[in-house]
């Protein structure tokens, strides 16, 4: 048990050292998360589609 509440002391301390970043960081670096992952789903979501299309386009044409 000792060791717990050893561990427990040290993890606080060293969550107090942490530069957390402040509101409107957070705010921020969220926003531009989530813009990331859109475009990013989008990109290849239309890769996806076009890829499809020739694959359908290619087998259709020249397919058994």
């Amino acid at each position: 048990m000792p060791n717990i509440l050893n561990f427990l002391n040290e993890v606080k301390e060293e969550l107090g050292k942490v530069a957390w970043p402040s509101r409107e960081q957070t705010i921020r670096y969220t926003i531009l998360v989530i813009l990331v992952a859109i475009v990013v789903g989008l990109f290849l979501g239309g890769l996806d589609y076009i890829l499809t299309a020739m694959t359908a386009f290619i087998l259709k044409q020249y397919g058994r």
